[in-house]
């Protein structure tokens, strides 16, 4: 990989949304299109941007220019919830939330044991983040701190921006996946220390879900919030009835589901709380107050059959949201085909959601939702330089649609209706390439 410090360039046609929004109406007027466009990065960051004619002045001599004329680059998808351990188990059969963790997941899980079961795994998982155009995701890891430390260290080399953190778990899971209160403290603190804001590295504090915690160890949790108040918290909310009605035996003491979390301190501009399929008016008006955020996961939502988020709540709420793949019970890697079932899922709801509001959540709304919107998500000078280069016509069938497009807004929406990852053509993260698509001839 080339060096950090290097100048790169990169010319062709550019799209991005400049501001965050307030509605989904606005975010038409914060479509930005350059049809010859340049951007410059230094240091891994963007040093300008611009039309091509205006911007070629700016160029140093002898300086290589990475032209791509006949695709589309846009800035880099965030994914607001995945599970790296459950890469191997994406597509198993047949259960709903509870049932799938325990057929599933938790003997996935325990392999993470083993550290060189875990560095084999994050290098499988960070090389499909970014053969399908994912530049920054927040990451579930196992209980176990190696499984930390091997997902931060390989996001490293290729300077990636990842969140992550261990699990918090000490109940209601196999014994050798549970630590206890104050191992999970002691533990996430050291983690903490060791990798948040080590290079582009960030940490979150990750309890699995309210029922797999004591109240003892969400205390723990709401402590280390309060020690280390720009870390994350990652979690899941509301994502199966069934959960929901467990939850309630487990704290009656509380309000409902959110106020759990709430109660012990776990809400605030960097939590972000999973699928959220079932909220009660009042927690939605928590998450607003708390300047919470929903990760949305339709491919999950679908398989496991949990519900159908309401997404245009998010806009009547003011609640932040980003598109969550939701590895291994989501069911691609891919934010194209996430945003395939985002669209299906609000259609379901007599809702219709647009290219560009797709585009939103997958990039700057995505950032938003992550408290990064200062560092990630569009192309506005200063920011991270982690972007991609889109293949409009991998396929045939792509080729055909594509030659009937009316206008860039059909352009994208078809693309995002039938892509995949063969339309990831370049993969930038921190201004350098690092996925390349192999050559192949039209399907």
């Amino acid at each position: 990989m080339s060096s950090i410090n290097a100048l790169t360039a990169i010319r062709g046609r550019f799209l991005d949304i400049q501001n965050t929004v307030a509605q989904a109406h606005d975010i038409h007027g914060q479509v930005r299109y350059v049809e010859d466009g340049l951007m410059i990065t230094e240091n891994g960051k963007i040093r300008w941007f611009g039309d091509w004619k205006n911007g070629q002045h700016h160029l140093p001599a002898k300086i290589e220019v990475a032209h791509y004329p006949d695709q589309l680059i846009v800035p880099g998808f965030i994914d607001t919830h995945i599970h790296f351990p459950q890469t191997e188990i994406i597509g198993a059969y047949g259960e709903q939330l509870l049932e799938w963790l325990n057929t599933y997941t938790f003997p996935t899980e325990l392999q993470f044991s083993d550290p060189a079961y875990a560095q084999k795994i994050a290098q499988f998982f960070v090389q499909e983040l970014l053969k399908n155009g994912t530049t920054t995701a927040l990451v579930f890891c196992t209980v176990h701190p190696q499984s930390v430390d091997a997902l931060f260290e390989v996001a490293e080399q290729h300077q990636m921006r990842l969140i992550a953190g261990k699990v918090l778990m000490d109940r209601n899971a196999p014994e050798d996946l549970c630590d206890t209160a104050e191992i999970a403290y002691s533990e996430s603190k050291q983690l903490i220390e060791k990798w948040h804001g080590k290079g582009r590295n960030l940490y979150a504090i990750t309890p699995r879900f309210a029922p797999t915690s004591t109240p003892e160890q969400l205390q723990k949790a709401g402590q280390l919030k309060a020690e280390y108040p720009d870390v994350y918290v990652h979690t899941h909310l509301s994502e199966n009835k069934n959960e929901i009605a467990w939850v309630n035996t487990l704290f009656p003491e509380q309000k409902g589901y959110l106020d759990v979390y709430d109660h012990y301190g776990l809400t605030g501009s960097r939590s972000v709380f999973a699928h959220c399929v079932h909220l009660e008016d009042d927690e939605w008006n928590c998450l607003h107050k708390t300047n919470s955020a929903i990760a949305f996961c339709p491919t999950s939502n679908l398989f496991l059959g949990s519900g159908l988020f309401p997404l245009k709540t998010t806009w009547d709420k003011q609640v932040k949201v980003g598109l969550g793949t939701d590895i291994g019970a989501g069911t691609s890697f891919n934010q194209l085909q996430t945003i395939q079932e985002a669209y299906k899922v609000q259609q379901l709801q007599g809702n219709k959601l647009s290219a560009f509001e797709a585009l939103y959540h997958a990039t700057l709304g995505g950032a938003n939702a992550l408290d990064l919107a200062d560092k990630l998500g569009n192309f506005n000078i200063g920011k991270e330089a982690d972007f991609v280069v889109l293949d409009l016509n991998p396929t045939a069938l792509q080729q055909l649609r594509q030659s009937k497009a009316r206008g860039l807004e059909d352009s994208l929406f078809a693309l995002m209706m039938m892509g995949d990852d063969r339309n990831i053509h370049r993969t930038y993260v921190y201004g350098q390439c690092v996925y390349v698509k192999a050559s192949t001839s039209t399907q």
